[in-house]
């Protein structure tokens, strides 16, 4: 099998396992809508969850979606600046554009391969900036490790700032439905991924020393990179980005309750609410989250008082506006604009 058909059965199958997910959280919200439109004493042959998601998407202000856009821009210019400052140590000053592109790129990348996306802008990165890959690759995990601590930061503010709403929520909710197994055998899966890639290394190491051996030796430059962040000229700053990254993230939740009537009348705290929910969806390897970052933003959602239905839609709306919309249209802009910016380098 050659490297082009290998990609695409790979591509194939994480977007087959997003769309499953996504139909299956669909037909599950259904259900729901179809029961609330009998309470409402509308015909079943009128009630369409997916009509509805079309009409909410008619009905958003996008001049909301415009400036969750520029948030999402914004995130990735100070994750850009905080890339160069973890290169700086190693002696490489890469060129702002093409680590911003590079970042573009690997979200793209992320869409039709889940975790592909690093790979890709370590590797474009790398291309126009002649910078060892195995180092460009420990500065990148440098930068994800800094992204968990503020998962896990954001997690603890979550819990402390909506302790009695998640624990009444619990005590309502202590069996598992449908969703949740779901949701269960998809971290189970993850989890044996990552089981197999271990053992797989033993058996490449016992088998294929010569391959193991080239793996060892990019990981010797992985570890130079992570060194790097002792060496930081501006530690302030360095925090400063890592921070604001996060904060435009959670903003950009915040802001797209804006533009959906049933959402707009929501706080900080729902989005934030949101915002650390939909986050974990996002950890399942389907296409930008898909289905998963659904299910857990319309749980988030329903904690304050908005129906399954409105939450599906408002799921849709952030998804298709943020991860395809920013994603593909970034992402397309970079595959066109780093080779020319890079036209006078072999």
């Amino acid at each position: 099998m050659n490297a082009s058909t290998r990609n695409i059965l790979k591509f194939t199958t994480f977007l087959g396992a997003g769309l499953i997910v996504l139909y299956l959280v669909y037909l599950n919200f259904d259900q729901s809508w179809q029961e609330q439109c009998a309470i409402d004493g509308i015909p079943a042959e009128d009630c369409s969850l997916l009509k509805k998601v079309a009409e909410d998407f008619r009905s958003v202000n996008y001049l909301w979606i415009f400036l969750v856009f520029i948030a999402f821009i914004l995130s990735n210019i100070s994750r850009t600046l905080k890339w160069k400052m973890l290169l700086k140590p190693l002696g490489y000053e890469a060129k702002t554009s093409n680590a911003f592109l590079s970042i573009m790129l690997g979200y793209f990348a992320n869409l039709g391969l889940p975790r592909m996306g690093e790979v890709v802008r370590c590797g474009a990165l790398a291309k126009y900036e002649k910078i060892p890959l195995e180092k460009v690759m420990g500065t990148v995990f440098m930068d994800r490790v800094t992204d968990m601590v503020m998962m896990i930061l954001v997690v603890l503010i979550t819990l402390l700032m909506q302790y009695e709403l998640l624990t009444n929520f619990l005590i309502e909710n202590a069996q598992f439905d449908h969703g949740f197994q779901l949701i269960l055998l998809l971290l189970g899966i993850l989890i044996l991924v990552i089981a197999g890639t271990y053992f797989t290394f033993i058996l490449l190491k016992k088998f294929r020393p010569n391959f193991a051996d080239w793996i060892i030796q990019m990981g010797h430059g992985f570890l130079e990179g992570i060194k790097g962040i002792k060496k930081l000229e501006k530690p302030a700053w360095f925090i400063f980005h890592t921070a604001m990254i996060w904060v435009l993230y959670f903003s950009m939740s915040w802001l797209a309750f804006y533009s959906f009537a049933p959402t707009e009348h929501l706080g900080l705290s729902a989005a934030l609410m949101v915002f650390t929910l939909g986050s974990f969806g996002m950890l399942i390897p389907t296409p930008g989250g898909m289905g998963s970052f659904h299910y857990l933003a319309v749980i988030a959602l329903a904690l304050y008082g908005v129906h399954e239905a409105d939450g599906f839609s408002f799921a849709n709306i952030l998804f298709f506006s943020v991860q395809i919309g920013c994603n593909v249209t970034l992402g397309i802009l970079a595959l066109i604009l780093l080779p020319i910016i890079n036209r006078s380098k072999k």
